[in-house]
């Protein structure tokens, strides 16, 4: 039953694997559209291009074309109102061929198949996320992030799931699911339990965030197991990057995931065969849906694959934060009278400056790089980046420029009006973050809470200013690179934590422009100011 249940059949696709996993330069559209028509596919290709903001440096690129190929399988018992997609990225050289030989595999067996209710697409997008973002806009018929591409000539129906398949070697050892889409979004948690039960029935070994789970869960090895597996998904959701192609099928409402091949070297083996059973047992699992996945949790934390926390369970600890906040608010309200005239002036300027400033660390780096190049030696991506570190870092000159501008000293009532008003700010901030991105919004929590609700101007100066700048955001990111390189089992000197920081921030301006990321404008247009007006409170005169 099912995918090269005889051997026979497991004989055809090992031999059809090995022809096809030859190495690949570049994209090879011509051989693709070949190879999926001789299957029995309707193939279509669509062009696109994009201008980066600045050169990724990361992946040495700038100006991007490429081509997508993608071949529908009709259902044959159904009315075509409905497709499941089955993707795989194809780079220049062979890091993901095996990827794209058992995505043909697939196709040539299920077009011999007639149980299929669902037309089922098979996309081979290059250069990663940039080509899935231009098949799904073109789909969609949307242009969210300004990318040029061809119309698609073929369609199928309504897209209820997707997978993404992502084989990096010729061995096999165990296989990794991710989840973590952009914004922090998941899929629902039946397609988590979907590829864990097939992984189970079939004896593969399968992990999450790379870590395979553990039995012990009683003892102190288990639970340490299990945190740090957790911290893993809340750092990388946090992040609001996609890790994976499925990442961007999420914003859509496409729930979907991405399967990783692994080889680290045990010595159990999976192969070809058995993986594309278990790739066949999900598909015609969510062949036979007749609503799209919703009994689930769409809200969760994964200690390990079998286990979950529900949002039940991790909000309240949220909500015990964002508590303080309030109650140290409503203290506040009582101590203070709303104030008019001049009085509203002293409150208002270090709040409309803030956000000013908030402003021009969103918008001058990218802006500002061709002037920055021309007078220093530095690259593009360098002036981006260190034009963001040099505003970000000037901000804190904005309580002498706020003194100046208020001609005069500010009141002991001034102080305490923008307090609370920065209360109840960062209060809203923090739970409308936690709503669309819960772990970015509980680090940021951890991180503000404490110092921000103790705040006040007769603190001393020099300790508290330092205390202030640890927690500021651009110290709470270079906290979690570190960590998480240690999470990851490959930590870093105090230089190479500064360059991978660095190249956080890069990475993050660029996902904001090419996918829609909200992660840096939220830090520079709203947590950032937000952060300044307790950093006034602090030098309040």
């Amino acid at each position: 039953m099912g995918l090269l249940s005889d051997p026979s059949r497991r004989k055809v696709l090992t031999g059809l694997l090995t022809r096809l996993n030859t190495p690949i330069c570049g994209m090879p559209v011509e051989w693709l559209v070949k190879a999926m028509q001789s299957r029995g596919l309707e193939v279509f290709t669509q062009s696109f291009s994009r201008k980066l903001p600045f050169p990724d440096e990361n992946k040495e690129r700038y100006m991007v074309r490429g081509t997508n190929v993608y071949g529908i399988l009709r259902a044959p018992r159904a009315p075509r109102t409905e497709a499941l997609v089955i993707s795989a990225p194809c780079s220049p050289g062979d890091s993901n061929n095996q990827a794209v030989g058992l995505l043909l595999a697939l196709a040539q067996y299920f077009r011999n198949q007639v149980y299929w209710a669902k037309d089922i697409i098979f996309l081979v997008n290059e250069h990663d996320l940039m080509g899935t973002q231009a098949w799904l806009e073109a789909y969609h018929h949307t242009n969210i992030t300004g990318m040029e591409y061809s119309p698609l000539q073929g369609r199928a129906g309504s897209i209820q799931a997707a997978l993404s398949l992502e084989l990096s070697s010729d061995v096999i050892t165990s296989l990794d699911l991710i989840l973590e889409g952009l914004n922090g979004q998941l899929p629902n948690l039946d397609l988590a339990n979907l590829f864990y039960a097939f992984c189970q029935k079939l004896g593969v070994l399968c992990t999450i965030q790379g870590k395979l789970q553990r039995n012990d869960w009683d003892t102190a090895e288990g639970y340490t197991h299990a945190a740090q597996t957790m911290m893993l998904m809340v750092l990388k959701q946090a992040c609001g990057r996609s890790w994976g192609d499925h990442g961007l099928f999420l914003r859509y409402h496409i729930e979907a995931a991405s399967v990783r091949g692994i080889n680290s070297f045990r010595h159990y083996k999976t192969d070809a065969a058995t993986i594309g059973r278990l790739l066949e047992g999900m598909v015609r699992k969510l062949n036979n849906l007749l609503e799209r996945l919703h009994q689930s949790y769409f809200f969760y934390l994964l200690p390990s694959l079998s286990r979950f926390v529900s949002i039940g369970c991790y909000m309240l600890a949220f909500g015990l934060l964002v508590v303080i906040l309030l109650l140290r608010g409503v203290t506040e309200a009582q101590q203070v009278s709303l104030p008019s005239g001049p009085g509203v002036l002293t409150v208002l300027t270090p709040v409309v400056i803030s956000h000013l400033t908030g402003v021009a660390l969103y918008l001058l780096p990218v802006h500002l790089q061709e002037m920055a190049v021309e007078h220093f030696p530095v690259s593009e991506t360098e002036a981006v980046v260190l034009t963001a570190v040099a505003i970000y870092t000037a901000g804190l000159a904005l309580p002498h420029n706020t003194q100046r501008l208020l001609s005069g000293e500010g009141t002991e009532q001034g102080w305490k009006v923008l307090k609370l008003t920065a209360l109840l700010y960062l209060a809203v901030l923090l739970g409308c973050t936690a709503l669309i991105n819960f772990s970015l919004g509980f680090i940021l929590a951890v991180t503000l809470v404490p110092i921000t609700a103790s705040m006040t101007p007769h603190m001393p100066k020099a300790l508290s200013a330092l205390v202030m700048v640890l927690l500021s955001p651009a110290f709470t990111v270079l906290y979690c690179v570190f960590i998480y390189q240690e999470l990851i089992e490959a930590p870093v000197s105090v230089s190479e934590g500064w360059m991978l920081f660095l190249s956080v921030i890069s990475q993050g301006i660029l996902d904001h422009a090419l996918y829609g990321s909200l992660v840096y404008p939220l830090l520079a247009l709203f947590i950032y100011p937000c952060w300044l007006m307790f950093w006034n409170i602090l030098f309040w005169s």
